[in-house]
Protein backbone atom coordinates (compact mmCIF):
# COMPACT_ATOMS: atom_id res chain seq x y z
CA UNK A 1 0.00 0.00 0.00
CA UNK A 2 1.30 3.52 -0.85
CA UNK A 3 1.93 6.23 1.72
CA UNK A 4 -0.48 9.14 1.42
CA UNK A 5 1.11 12.71 1.75
CA UNK A 6 -1.30 15.56 3.38
CA UNK A 7 -0.07 19.33 2.14
CA UNK A 8 -0.28 21.96 0.07
CA UNK A 9 1.15 23.57 -2.90
CA UNK A 10 2.22 27.18 -2.48
CA UNK A 11 3.00 29.22 -5.39
CA UNK A 12 4.28 32.95 -4.32
CA UNK A 13 4.64 35.50 -7.18
CA UNK A 14 6.38 38.35 -6.21
CA UNK A 15 6.11 41.93 -8.20
CA UNK A 16 8.42 44.95 -7.80
CA UNK A 17 5.56 47.68 -8.78
CA UNK A 18 7.28 51.04 -6.78
CA UNK A 19 9.94 52.88 -5.42
CA UNK A 20 8.19 52.64 -2.35
CA UNK A 21 4.49 51.74 -0.52
CA UNK A 22 3.76 53.92 2.24
CA UNK A 23 1.94 51.26 4.29
CA UNK A 24 0.28 53.60 6.36
CA UNK A 25 -2.07 55.23 3.81
CA UNK A 26 -2.52 51.75 2.13
CA UNK A 27 -4.25 50.96 4.91
CA UNK A 28 -6.00 53.97 5.13
CA UNK A 29 -6.94 53.72 1.34
CA UNK A 30 -7.85 50.26 1.84
CA UNK A 31 -9.57 49.77 5.30
CA UNK A 32 -10.61 46.73 6.94
CA UNK A 33 -9.82 44.56 3.53
CA UNK A 34 -5.83 44.76 5.12
CA UNK A 35 -4.24 43.98 8.11
CA UNK A 36 -0.06 44.33 9.48
CA UNK A 37 1.66 40.38 9.17
CA UNK A 38 2.51 39.68 12.50
CA UNK A 39 5.72 37.32 12.08
CA UNK A 40 5.66 34.47 14.57
CA UNK A 41 8.58 32.43 14.43
CA UNK A 42 8.36 29.03 16.21
CA UNK A 43 11.72 28.38 16.58
CA UNK A 44 14.07 29.91 19.48
CA UNK A 45 14.37 33.41 18.17
CA UNK A 46 15.82 36.43 19.97
CA UNK A 47 12.70 39.47 19.98
CA UNK A 48 13.93 41.98 17.07
CA UNK A 49 14.17 39.24 14.30
CA UNK A 50 11.31 40.69 13.13
CA UNK A 51 10.15 42.97 9.87
CA UNK A 52 11.03 46.32 11.00
CA UNK A 53 8.03 47.59 8.71
CA UNK A 54 6.16 44.63 8.58
CA UNK A 55 4.24 44.14 5.18
CA UNK A 56 0.62 44.42 5.15
CA UNK A 57 -1.55 41.18 4.18
CA UNK A 58 -4.85 40.87 2.06
CA UNK A 59 -6.76 38.33 2.45
CA UNK A 60 -8.15 37.47 -1.27
CA UNK A 61 -9.79 33.99 -2.49
CA UNK A 62 -7.65 31.30 -2.59
CA UNK A 63 -4.65 33.31 -1.02
CA UNK A 64 -2.78 36.66 0.10
CA UNK A 65 -1.04 39.46 -1.19
CA UNK A 66 0.95 41.55 0.64
CA UNK A 67 2.63 44.42 0.48
CA UNK A 68 6.34 45.19 1.32
CA UNK A 69 7.18 49.18 2.21
CA UNK A 70 10.00 48.42 -0.36
CA UNK A 71 7.80 48.54 -3.03
CA UNK A 72 7.27 45.04 -3.78
CA UNK A 73 3.94 43.00 -3.03
CA UNK A 74 3.74 38.98 -3.04
CA UNK A 75 0.96 37.06 -4.20
CA UNK A 76 0.43 34.04 -2.27
CA UNK A 77 -1.69 31.44 -3.75
CA UNK A 78 -2.57 27.93 -1.84
CA UNK A 79 -4.05 24.41 -3.15
CA UNK A 80 -3.92 21.72 -1.05
CA UNK A 81 -3.50 18.09 -1.41
CA UNK A 82 -3.98 14.46 -1.04
CA UNK A 83 -1.74 12.51 -2.92
CA UNK A 84 0.67 9.71 -3.05
CA UNK A 85 4.31 10.22 -3.24
CA UNK A 86 4.33 9.42 -7.54
CA UNK A 87 1.14 11.74 -8.00
CA UNK A 88 2.78 14.24 -5.77
CA UNK A 89 6.08 14.33 -8.12
CA UNK A 90 3.91 14.77 -10.90
CA UNK A 91 1.84 17.35 -9.89
CA UNK A 92 4.37 19.52 -8.09
CA UNK A 93 6.08 19.30 -12.06
CA UNK A 94 3.06 20.00 -13.88
CA UNK A 95 2.53 22.69 -10.87
CA UNK A 96 5.66 24.86 -11.28
CA UNK A 97 5.65 24.72 -15.24
CA UNK A 98 2.27 26.51 -15.12
CA UNK A 99 2.12 29.30 -17.49
CA UNK A 100 -0.67 30.78 -16.29
CA UNK A 101 0.09 31.25 -12.73
CA UNK A 102 1.39 34.44 -13.38
CA UNK A 103 -1.36 36.08 -15.78
CA UNK A 104 -3.41 34.88 -12.27
CA UNK A 105 -1.67 36.88 -9.89
CA UNK A 106 -1.53 40.10 -11.90
CA UNK A 107 -5.53 39.79 -12.75
CA UNK A 108 -5.52 39.77 -8.87
CA UNK A 109 -2.87 42.96 -8.21
CA UNK A 110 -4.09 45.06 -11.25
CA UNK A 111 -6.98 46.07 -9.74
CA UNK A 112 -6.39 46.63 -6.40
CA UNK A 113 -3.00 48.38 -7.13
CA UNK A 114 -4.94 51.00 -9.06
CA UNK A 115 -7.15 51.60 -6.15
CA UNK A 116 -3.93 51.39 -3.55
CA UNK A 117 -2.26 54.74 -6.41
CA UNK A 118 -2.13 57.17 -4.11
CA UNK A 119 0.40 55.04 -1.76
CA UNK A 120 2.90 53.66 -4.28
CA UNK A 121 5.89 55.98 -4.35
CA UNK A 122 7.10 56.28 -8.04
CA UNK A 123 4.92 53.49 -9.75
CA UNK A 124 6.56 51.42 -12.71
CA UNK A 125 4.80 50.74 -15.84
CA UNK A 126 6.73 47.71 -16.01
CA UNK A 127 6.96 45.42 -13.40
CA UNK A 128 10.01 42.70 -12.69
CA UNK A 129 8.58 39.24 -11.15
CA UNK A 130 9.85 36.40 -9.27
CA UNK A 131 7.59 33.26 -9.05
CA UNK A 132 8.61 30.53 -6.03
CA UNK A 133 7.22 27.18 -5.37
CA UNK A 134 6.96 25.73 -2.32
CA UNK A 135 5.46 22.64 -1.70
CA UNK A 136 4.74 22.02 1.45
CA UNK A 137 3.73 18.40 4.00
CA UNK A 138 2.22 18.48 7.16
CA UNK A 139 4.72 16.40 9.51
CA UNK A 140 3.55 13.19 9.63
CA UNK A 141 5.93 12.30 12.90
CA UNK A 142 8.69 10.17 10.79
CA UNK A 143 12.25 10.98 11.49
CA UNK A 144 13.80 13.73 8.47
CA UNK A 145 16.31 11.00 8.21
CA UNK A 146 14.08 8.19 7.32
CA UNK A 147 11.77 10.37 4.89
CA UNK A 148 15.22 11.70 3.38
CA UNK A 149 15.80 7.86 2.74
CA UNK A 150 12.87 6.60 1.72
CA UNK A 151 11.66 9.16 -0.66
CA UNK A 152 14.75 11.25 -1.16
CA UNK A 153 14.62 10.83 -4.88
CA UNK A 154 11.13 12.24 -5.04
CA UNK A 155 12.55 15.31 -2.90
CA UNK A 156 14.53 16.02 -5.53
CA UNK A 157 12.12 16.11 -8.22
CA UNK A 158 10.04 17.93 -6.36
CA UNK A 159 12.22 20.62 -5.66
CA UNK A 160 13.66 20.59 -9.27
CA UNK A 161 10.24 20.17 -10.87
CA UNK A 162 10.96 17.64 -12.92
CA UNK A 163 9.03 14.32 -13.57
CA UNK A 164 11.56 12.17 -14.57
CA UNK A 165 14.60 10.51 -11.83
CA UNK A 166 17.25 12.72 -11.55
CA UNK A 167 20.95 11.38 -11.45
CA UNK A 168 22.31 10.11 -8.36
CA UNK A 169 25.20 13.67 -8.46
CA UNK A 170 22.24 15.31 -9.76
CA UNK A 171 19.90 14.17 -6.16
CA UNK A 172 22.84 14.70 -3.94
CA UNK A 173 23.56 18.35 -5.29
CA UNK A 174 19.81 19.21 -4.53
CA UNK A 175 20.01 17.23 -0.98
CA UNK A 176 22.88 19.17 0.37
CA UNK A 177 20.81 21.85 0.43
CA UNK A 178 18.55 20.96 3.56
CA UNK A 179 18.40 22.02 7.26
CA UNK A 180 16.12 20.74 9.88
CA UNK A 181 15.55 22.03 13.64
CA UNK A 182 14.05 19.05 15.34
CA UNK A 183 14.51 15.32 14.10
CA UNK A 184 11.09 15.36 12.25
CA UNK A 185 11.07 18.42 9.77
CA UNK A 186 12.68 18.85 7.27
CA UNK A 187 13.81 21.72 4.51
CA UNK A 188 15.03 21.32 1.26
CA UNK A 189 15.63 24.50 -0.79
CA UNK A 190 16.25 25.22 -4.85
CA UNK A 191 16.38 28.11 -7.04
CA UNK A 192 13.03 28.10 -7.59
CA UNK A 193 10.95 25.70 -5.44
CA UNK A 194 11.99 24.99 -2.00
CA UNK A 195 9.78 21.37 -0.09
CA UNK A 196 9.25 21.92 3.73
CA UNK A 197 7.60 18.80 5.87
CA UNK A 198 6.91 20.36 9.11
CA UNK A 199 4.13 21.46 11.47
CA UNK A 200 1.66 24.23 10.10
CA UNK A 201 2.43 26.10 12.78
CA UNK A 202 6.23 25.87 11.84
CA UNK A 203 5.58 26.37 7.99
CA UNK A 204 4.65 29.44 7.96
CA UNK A 205 7.55 31.74 9.25
CA UNK A 206 9.86 29.22 7.16
CA UNK A 207 7.79 30.34 3.96
CA UNK A 208 7.79 34.38 5.33
CA UNK A 209 11.36 33.78 4.74
CA UNK A 210 11.61 32.07 1.66
CA UNK A 211 9.01 35.24 0.44
CA UNK A 212 11.65 37.58 2.15
CA UNK A 213 14.87 35.79 0.25
CA UNK A 214 12.89 35.95 -3.14
CA UNK A 215 11.82 40.01 -2.65
CA UNK A 216 15.82 40.71 -1.70
CA UNK A 217 16.29 38.67 -5.02
CA UNK A 218 13.67 40.97 -7.33
CA UNK A 219 14.80 44.53 -5.27
CA UNK A 220 18.47 43.68 -6.44
CA UNK A 221 17.58 42.53 -10.13
CA UNK A 222 15.56 45.95 -10.02
CA UNK A 223 18.92 47.93 -8.85
CA UNK A 224 20.97 46.11 -11.36
CA UNK A 225 19.05 46.80 -14.19
CA UNK A 226 18.90 50.43 -13.68
CA UNK A 227 22.07 50.96 -13.18
CA UNK A 228 22.98 49.12 -16.02
CA UNK A 229 20.83 51.68 -18.17
CA UNK A 230 22.78 54.86 -16.58
CA UNK A 231 26.22 52.93 -16.99
CA UNK A 232 25.33 53.08 -20.43
CA UNK A 233 23.97 56.37 -20.68
CA UNK A 234 27.16 57.37 -18.72
CA UNK A 235 29.38 55.70 -21.00
CA UNK A 236 27.77 56.69 -24.19
CA UNK A 237 28.14 60.18 -23.11
CA UNK A 238 31.93 59.74 -22.80
CA UNK A 239 32.07 58.34 -26.03
CA UNK A 240 31.22 61.31 -27.44
CA UNK A 241 34.44 62.53 -26.21
CA UNK A 242 35.74 64.74 -23.59
CA UNK A 243 36.32 68.03 -25.27
CA UNK A 244 35.92 71.75 -23.35
CA UNK A 245 32.25 71.76 -23.93
CA UNK A 246 31.84 68.62 -23.34
CA UNK A 247 34.19 68.26 -19.69
CA UNK A 248 31.41 71.75 -19.00
CA UNK A 249 28.23 69.48 -19.41
CA UNK A 250 29.86 67.34 -16.93
CA UNK A 251 28.71 68.48 -13.84
CA UNK A 252 25.14 68.08 -14.51
CA UNK A 253 25.54 64.82 -15.81
CA UNK A 254 27.82 63.50 -12.71
CA UNK A 255 25.12 65.07 -10.61
CA UNK A 256 22.55 62.93 -11.73
CA UNK A 257 24.58 59.75 -12.05
CA UNK A 258 26.08 60.73 -7.67
CA UNK A 259 22.22 61.07 -7.28
CA UNK A 260 21.22 58.06 -8.76
CA UNK A 261 24.03 55.94 -7.37
CA UNK A 262 23.35 57.59 -3.43
CA UNK A 263 19.31 56.57 -4.23
CA UNK A 264 20.15 52.82 -5.26
CA UNK A 265 22.65 52.96 -1.97
CA UNK A 266 19.99 54.05 0.17
CA UNK A 267 16.85 51.57 -1.40
CA UNK A 268 19.31 48.86 -1.19
CA UNK A 269 20.17 49.41 2.54
CA UNK A 270 16.22 49.60 3.84
CA UNK A 271 15.86 46.65 1.88
CA UNK A 272 18.81 44.85 3.57
CA UNK A 273 17.66 46.57 7.31
CA UNK A 274 13.98 45.34 6.84
CA UNK A 275 14.51 42.38 9.26
CA UNK A 276 17.50 41.72 10.96
CA UNK A 277 19.30 38.26 12.33
CA UNK A 278 21.15 37.24 14.96
CA UNK A 279 24.08 35.56 13.01
CA UNK A 280 24.13 31.48 14.78
CA UNK A 281 20.48 31.55 15.10
CA UNK A 282 18.47 28.98 13.28
CA UNK A 283 16.57 31.22 11.32
CA UNK A 284 19.26 33.28 10.23
CA UNK A 285 20.59 30.05 8.84
CA UNK A 286 17.62 29.34 7.37
CA UNK A 287 17.49 32.42 5.52
CA UNK A 288 21.04 32.28 4.44
CA UNK A 289 20.63 28.67 2.86
CA UNK A 290 17.48 30.74 1.03
CA UNK A 291 19.08 33.50 -0.21
CA UNK A 292 22.14 32.01 -1.43
CA UNK A 293 20.12 28.74 -3.29
CA UNK A 294 18.09 32.04 -5.20
CA UNK A 295 20.76 34.31 -6.04
CA UNK A 296 20.61 37.05 -3.84
CA UNK A 297 24.41 37.12 -2.80
CA UNK A 298 25.20 36.94 -6.46
CA UNK A 299 22.70 39.46 -8.00
CA UNK A 300 23.62 41.87 -4.51
CA UNK A 301 27.70 41.77 -5.50
CA UNK A 302 26.76 42.87 -9.03
CA UNK A 303 25.18 45.97 -8.11
CA UNK A 304 27.80 46.44 -5.53
CA UNK A 305 30.12 46.43 -8.44
CA UNK A 306 27.81 48.38 -10.13
CA UNK A 307 27.56 50.73 -7.66
CA UNK A 308 31.82 51.02 -7.12
CA UNK A 309 31.77 51.85 -10.97
CA UNK A 310 29.33 54.25 -10.91
CA UNK A 311 31.40 56.36 -7.95
CA UNK A 312 34.46 56.54 -10.17
CA UNK A 313 33.03 57.23 -13.17
CA UNK A 314 31.47 60.30 -10.82
CA UNK A 315 34.85 61.16 -9.65
CA UNK A 316 36.46 60.97 -13.10
CA UNK A 317 33.49 63.23 -14.62
CA UNK A 318 33.41 65.50 -11.34
CA UNK A 319 37.51 66.11 -12.07
CA UNK A 320 37.14 66.71 -16.27
CA UNK A 321 34.52 69.33 -15.15
CA UNK A 322 37.56 70.86 -12.46
CA UNK A 323 39.46 70.93 -15.24
CA UNK A 324 37.71 72.74 -17.44
CA UNK A 325 36.33 75.21 -14.71
CA UNK A 326 40.11 75.59 -13.53
CA UNK A 327 41.17 76.28 -17.37
CA UNK A 328 37.95 78.91 -17.90
CA UNK A 329 39.39 81.07 -14.46
CA UNK A 330 43.07 80.82 -15.92
CA UNK A 331 42.04 81.81 -19.24
CA UNK A 332 39.91 84.86 -17.40
CA UNK A 333 42.53 85.81 -15.23
CA UNK A 334 45.23 85.86 -18.60
CA UNK A 335 42.26 87.94 -20.73
CA UNK A 336 42.21 90.37 -17.00
CA UNK A 337 45.77 90.92 -16.86
CA UNK A 338 46.27 91.84 -20.85
CA UNK A 339 43.01 94.19 -20.51
CA UNK A 340 45.12 96.04 -17.66
CA UNK A 341 48.31 95.89 -19.17
CA UNK A 342 46.84 97.57 -22.59
CA UNK A 343 44.92 100.14 -20.38
CA UNK A 344 47.74 100.59 -18.60
CA UNK A 345 50.23 101.01 -21.82
CA UNK A 346 47.56 103.44 -23.73
CA UNK A 347 47.42 106.02 -19.99
CA UNK A 348 51.29 106.45 -20.54
CA UNK A 349 52.19 109.71 -22.06
CA UNK A 350 54.11 109.19 -25.52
Amino acid sequence: MRAVVYGSFRLLILFDVADAIRLKELRALMGETVAERVTSFARPAPDYVRFERPPVVESVEGGQLRYYDYGVVSVEMDSPFELEWPQLVIESSRWIADPAAESRAMALLRPRLDRAAKALVNPYSQWLSEDYYVIALRDGGSPAAELLSAHGHEIAQIVRGEALTLSAAEQQEVLQARLSYYPTDLLVVGWSAAFVCDSPGSIEPTIQLLEYANTQLLEYRHYDELLTRVLEGVYASLERGTGFLRRWRMAREAARLNTIRLDVTELAERTDNSIKFLSDMFYARLYRLAAARVGVPDYRNLVESKLRIAGELYQFMVDQFQQARAFVLELLVVIILVIELIFLFRGKPG
